[in-house]
Parts: C-alpha cells; structure tokens; sequence
C-alpha cells in the first residue's frame, strides 16, 4: 500500500485514536504499526478474530491491566552473561501473571457456553512458561522484593538478622534505661547510617559517650552515633548483609537462567498480551463509533461490490465521540479551511449529534462514481471517507458503517487530494497531480482504487476535463474502480452518459442553500459558487455583477438544476422514512417472535409440569389408571382451548398463518370427510362424529384426537377415509368404537387393541368391539386373555350373532 495515500487519507491519525484506547506502552506501539494487509484471507482472519473479541469482551467483562514493556528485558538476555535484577523479574512477573488471567478468561468462557475458536486457538499457539512463572511466583512477592522461601540460605541468612536487629533493639533499651541517656537522644529509637545501627544523639552530648560518629544530620543537630556494644553487633550484621546479596545472587541467577531457557515462551506470552490489548482497543474503538451510529463490519471479497451503507467520516466521529475536543481539527483535515465550517458544524461538534451519514455505492458492473454539486457540500469528504474505511477494513479495524457494507479487495489505493504544489520544487498543483498520477500508473490494475478531487482543475477547464475523462477511460480499461469530485459540465455529464460510470450530487436545502452533506445519485448538480461566496462575506456588488456575466453567457441554469435538487431532497427523505418504517416493522417482528417464543416455552413447561404430577401420581398408587388418563385429556384439552384462544384473538387468521373459514357444524360432518383444524393450522379427515357432545375425532398426518366442531373448518381437499378407520357415527349414550384386528398377528393385534383402548378412555367412551374374526381362534383366544388383565376393562363378552357373533367380541370399560 502507498504510504504517501496512507498520509494523504489520515489512516496514522486514526491509529494515533487505536492507539490511544492501548493500556501498554507496548499495545500503543503495536497499534501505531498496523497496516493494510497482504491477502485476503488474512483481512478475513483479522475481521473474524475482532468479531470473537467483541463478543468474548462482551460475555466476560474481562479488561486487561496496564503490563511494563519488556523490549528492554528481551535485549538484556541476549547477552549470555547478563543476570536480570529485581526490576526487571518483578516485571516479567506482573506481565506472564496477567498472560495467564488473560489465557484463563478465555478458556473458561469457551468451556460455559461462548464460542471464540480463534482466541482459543490464540492462546493455544503462546503456551506459557509454566517453569518460569512457577519461579517467579515463588521468588518474588507482589511488592517486588525476594521472598525469604526463595532459597534455605537466604531463608536462614534473613532470619539471622532478624535476630540480631532484636538483640541490637533491646540491648539499646537497656543501656537507655541503665544511663539514663533519654535525653541526649534526638529520637526515642535507633536508626541505619552506613548500614549499621546507630543512635540519633543530639550533637551537643556526643562527647560525654563513648562510641563513633558515623554521620550529622543536615542541620548539624543530629548526630549518628554508634556505642561501642554495638560494635561487635554491626560486624556481624555487615558479614550477614554480604551473604544475603550473595544468596540474592543466586536466586536472581536462577531466575535469569530459568527465563533464558523458556525465552521462547516468555516472548510468545508477551507477543499474547500484546495483541490481546490491541485486540481490546479495537472492541474501544468500535465503542467509540457506536455512540454516534453503527460500526457494523464491512464484507471485503475479490470482486464484491463497493456498498458503504450509513458511512461517517472515521476522524469526524471519533471527534464527535470524545465531545468535540478535537472536532474542528478532524474536520480541517478532512477538507481545507474553506469548507471547514460546514463540515465541522453539521457533521461533528456544533449539533452534539454525529456527523452526518452517507450512503457511498456502485451499481454491478460500474467502476467509477464521479460526485458533482456545490462547494462546501462534502464531495472530498466523501472521497476521504470511502478511502479511510478501505484501509480500516483491510486493516482489520472497525469501521463506522452499517452492517451489510460490501468492499472489493483492493491491494492499491491512489489518492489525488489536496493542493500538491511546491515552491522548492517549481510544481503547481497541476503538475504535481500528473508527476503523481504517472508515478504509479504502472501499477494501476483490478486491485487498484484511484481517489481523484477535481483533477485537471489547474490548468485550462476545456483541456483538464478533457484529461480528466481520458484518465478515467484508462483508468476504468486497466479494471481499477476510481471516485472522482469535479466541478466540470463535461466530466458531469460523461458521467451520466458512461456505461460503467455513476453519477452523483451533494444535495442542498432548497430553502436555505444549506449543504445537507447526503448524496443523491444518477444526477449531477450545480456548483453553487455564487451562494456560497455569498454566505461567506463577498460583497453583493460582486455577486449581483458575477450574476449578469452569466446572463450574458447563457450560462444560468440555476433554475433547472434547482428544482432537481428539490426533488432529490424530496426523494431522498422519502427513501430515509421507508427505511426508517422498514426498522420500525423489523423490530416488531423480532419483538413478536420472541414474545411468541416465550409463551411457547411457558406453555409447553406448564403442560410438561402437569403431565409428569399425574403421572407421579399414577405411579404412586394415589389415582386409577383410567382417572390418570382422564386428567392427561383434561390437560390436553387445556392446551387446545389456550392455542384455540390465541388463535381467535386475531380473528382473521389461523396458526399457521392461513385465513380462516367459518366454523363447521358438528351436524354436517361425516366421517371421511376432510376438514382443516384451526388451532394447529393442520389438515386431516374425520375418523369419528360424536354429536351429543359436539365433538369430532380427526386424523392429522397420523395423528388422530378428539376436537370440539367449532375447532374444525371445511378443506379443499377430497374426503378420504384411513385404513381401519371408523366410519359409525355416535349419538347414544352407550358411545363405543370399534377396532378392526383381522389378519394380525397375536401380539400385534393385542398392540392395536391397547392403543384402541386408551383412546377410547380418553374420549369418554363406554363400550369397544374388536373385530378379530372366526378362523380357529386362536387370535380370540390371546385377545381374550389380554382383556382379563387390563385393568380398565369392566367386562368382555362375544357380540350378537346380529352383530357379528364370536367374530367379535364387545368390551364395556370402566
């Protein structure tokens, strides 16, 4: 990537925001070195592992802590003698301690639900040092100094001092006591000086004890004096003082040695922390762009199409982000001081609401945009904006935009922007544009973006618009995109008459010529010069003047091209309010599905609840089968009637959706006949017609239960009747069913005849016949043995020759 477009577009001074949002010194210098990056298989890398940032930050809270840089450390061990001090090992420690709390949080969010495979696989490629921080936790204590258990030496060489600082305590408190010597003393205890223990005596006493001076206070007033029982102490303390920093030593050696040969790990742990904290500024960042609109992730793909929806101008909602301290400075840099005002004041600070959001997009097939209109109206802002989300985005960066922005994956960007003249050089701005544009025409190609702000406006306008359609004719041949600004009729209008080329025109406020920073496309628009010299102080004499030279030339079209600005205001707030009922409708749909969910949920744990307490109770002996099965129906038909319920309260639709049909009455229907249930939204046919009590059984898709007639809604489908169906109709009060056994094998027909029964139970019947044939049998007789030990059986007999005689056999249920 072109480090002269990285300048040109500001990309370093959104690093300088990255790197701000840095905990470490190190984060902050990691952040400063980002840059576009090579493949786009790393872009897509990059964009996931931030998106497994964002949620993991999200779902653990977790914020890393300032850690010192260990560069230094790291070029110490190259020097094989080097021994690391306390300093640096304290540091060392306090850095892999919060590597380890870092792997730690992530690998235990992985275990309770998040999904980060990429932080996982992270953290798996910089295994921590486990020798090292085992060491250094032992050694070395929170404040930095060697612990006692570092070693047993040092263990015993620190108790041995502390011993003799006790004995020096007392011994001085007796001779205290035994001289009476409270007052010579400046202080009622004794102190350090040349690393022996002496006693602060006033200066004006130091002749009447026997002893030696050490030091004076700065005043003179104090004098340290060391007594001569103290002597034979200090001697010894000063032998202990030389064999504690010799075992000191030997632990920081140890220390030194054990860092040197896990070097490996110990810089892949610090490498971890490093980019784990740059990793957290990025999710700071997308923060910061949020709290003035989306920061959604922009698709970069080979190919894609350039689609920036609701982009902002990174460093103009930065700066509105942090309050406007730096507002008027983002906004300058984005546009030359002219036009800063309006930038400034209705995209960041002055209305404390963000700046404005545009959407910046190419139709299939067209690779350039060329933007007209007036002055001050946010056409090189738009440039700079589409140019600087590009770099964030191959950057792996959050982007101000919203989701479902699309970006090619461009390995070049070229940036024309800005007066490029030099007087050192002898370059006009003209020239220097060319000098530029020749410089890397070579490498203009399919990955190329080639950003143009009126180029050809230093020189003849017939002649630079000219050379500025010719540019994007080549430019467009070698497959680069390009996104030109320009004030020139003829670049306007090739740009509505160019195949692959899209115009597209800063619109205004009809009413106050106010720039509304939007941008309406496949038209062009006027430069407003006049209006805007006219709101920026120049004389009206001039103007009016400027006016009639136009006049004379033919040149006012003011007329023309304000009313198609007024129409594409008109449209444009039109298109925003659509989308803005489109959210609306969006959300309330979310809302309705969620609630739809919930009560699914509840419900269905409700009915769960119940179920399983009768069926406990069953189990326990507390109620009888066939009342365990009643209260199963019971609940079921609770169920039906709530799903019923809801159903009828919108009135004009069933549960799947469909409109509904007038209820059915229980009269009309027949069995066979095909019929739609409402609750459920489901099709089947009618098995069964119990018409005293107004209730119909019903085949769904295998599925057969009693429903109330009101439930049922005539079908479109033709009548069919199931195998083994029903076909009797049930009006008396000794309803029953009959079940079809002939032909089965014993234990299924026993099968059939069980599930036969629990449905007659369930739907209150009092009476079953099973139709089993006469044959030998053989098949009676394993029925009738199955019925003597069904408990809700109350009796079974051979029917009526009349009704079928000992082919079948009637049962009477409980």
């Amino acid at each position: 990537m072109e480090s002269r477009s990285l300048q040109v577009l500001e990309f370093g001074k959104v690093l300088n925001h990255l790197a701000g949002l840095c905990v470490s010194e190190a984060g902050a210098e990691a952040a400063l070195a980002v840059r576009p990056l090579a493949g786009v298989e790393a872009v897509h890398h990059a964009a996931a592992l931030f998106d497994e940032a964002r949620r993991w930050a999200g779902h653990t809270g977790f914020r890393l802590s300032s850690f010192p840089p260990l560069g230094g450390v790291f070029r110490a061990l190259d020097a094989p003698a080097t021994v690391l001090d306390l300093d640096a090992l304290w540091a060392l420690r306090q850095t892999l301690g919060l590597a380890r709390k870092l792997a730690a949080s992530i690998r235990e969010s992985q275990s309770t639900g998040g999904r980060w495979d990429l932080l996982t696989g992270l953290v798996d490629a910089h295994p921590l040092p486990q020798r090292t921080v085992s060491g250094l936790d032992r050694c070395v204590s929170d404040d930095g100094l060697l612990r006692d258990e570092s070693s047993p030496e040092l263990s015993l060489v620190r108790g041995e001092i502390r011993r003799i600082h006790q004995q020096c305590t007392r011994k001085v408190k007796e001779y205290a006591q035994r001289y009476n010597i409270g007052h010579y003393l400046q202080d009622e205890f004794m102190t350090l000086s040349s690393d022996r223990y002496v006693l602060p005596l006033k200066s004006n006493f130091k002749g009447r004890l026997q002893g030696i001076i050490h030091d004076y206070s700065q005043t003179g007033e104090t004098c340290y004096f060391e007594p001569m029982f103290l002597v034979e102490l200090n001697n010894g303390l000063q032998e202990l003082k030389r064999e504690e920093r010799e075992e000191e030593r030997k632990v920081l050696r140890y220390l030194t040695d054990l860092v040197r040969d896990e070097l490996a790990a110990v810089r892949g742990a610090y490498d971890l922390l490093v980019e784990g904290d740059v990793l957290c500024a990025r999710c700071a960042l997308s923060a910061r762009f949020e709290e003035f609109g989306d920061a959604g992730a922009v698709s970069i793909t080979e190919g894609g199409q350039v689609s920036l929806l609701g982009a902002r101008h990174p460093l103009l909602a930065l700066a509105a982000a942090r309050g406007g301290k730096d507002g008027t400075a983002s906004a300058q840099s984005a546009r030359p001081a002219s036009r800063v005002p309006h930038a400034a004041g209705k995209g960041a600070a002055a209305t404390g609401h963000g700046p404005q959001a545009v959407d910046i997009e190419l139709l299939p097939g067209q690779l350039g945009l060329v933007i007209s209109g007036g002055n001050a109206g946010g056409k090189t802002v738009c440039l700079k904006t589409l140019g600087l989300i590009a770099l964030m985005g191959l950057a792996g960066l959050p982007m101000p935009v919203r989701p479902g922005s699309s970006l090619p994956f461009w390995t070049d960007i070229f940036a024309f922007i800005g007066d490029e003249q030099s007087l050192e050089d002898n370059v006009s701005t003209f020239t220097a544009q060319i000098r530029h544009l020749s410089g890397v025409w070579d490498r203009l190609g399919p990955g190329a973006l080639v950003i143009l702000d009126e180029f050809g406006a230093g020189t003849d306008p017939a002649q630079g618009a000219a050379l500025a359609q010719a540019v994007l004719d080549e430019v467009m041949d070698a497959g680069s995109t390009v996104v030109a600004a320009t004030h020139f009729p003829a670049l306007k209008a090739y740009a509505l008459t160019r195949e692959k080329v899209r115009a597209a025109s800063v619109l205004f406020d009809p009413a106050t010529k106010r720039p509304l920073f939007r941008l309406a496309y496949d038209q062009v628009g006027a430069s407003q010069a006049l209006d805007v010299a006219r709101e920026h102080g120049l004389p009206e004499a001039v103007l009016r003047r400027a006016e009639q030279y136009l006049l004379l030339d033919g040149e006012d079209t003011s007329a023309l091209v304000d009313r198609l600005n007024a129409l594409a205001v008109q449209r444009e707030s039109e298109i925003s309010s659509l989308r803005a009922e489109e959210a609306r409708l969006r959300d309330k749909r979310t809302k309705l599905d969620e609630r739809f969910e919930r009560e699914r949920r509840t419900l269905f744990e409700s009915v769960q609840g119940q179920a399983k307490a009768v069926l406990q109770e069953w189990k326990s002996g507390k109620v009888s089968h066939k009342q365990a099965l009643k209260a199963l129906a019971e609940t079921r038909a609770r169920l039906v009637g709530g799903v019923a319920g809801n159903g009828d309260a919108d009135g004009a639709t069933d549960a799947s959706g469909a409109p509904q049909s007038p209820a059915l009455q229980v009269e009309t229907l027949r069995a066979g006949q095909a019929v739609r249930y409402v609750p459920w939204g489901k099709k089947g046919s009618v098995v069964e017609v119990d018409a005293r009590r107004g209730r119909v059984r019903v085949d769904l898709s295998g599925v057969t239960m009693w429903a109330e007639a009101k439930d049922l809604a005539a079908s479109d489908e033709k009548p069919h009747v199931a195998v083994g169906a029903v076909t009797r109709t049930i009006s008396d009060a000794t309803a029953s069913m009959r079940v079809d056994l002939r032909g089965m094998r014993a234990d299924v027909a026993v099968s059939e005849l069980s599930r036969a029964l629990d449905k007659a139970l369930l739907a209150g019947m009092s009476a079953v016949e099973a139709i089993h044939g006469r044959g030998t049998g053989a098949l009676r007789k394993e029925i009738h043995a199955f019925l003597r030990t069904f408990p809700a059986v109350k009796s079974f007999a051979l029917a009526p020759e009349d009704q079928g005689g000992d082919g079948v056999t009637i049962i009477e249920l409980k």
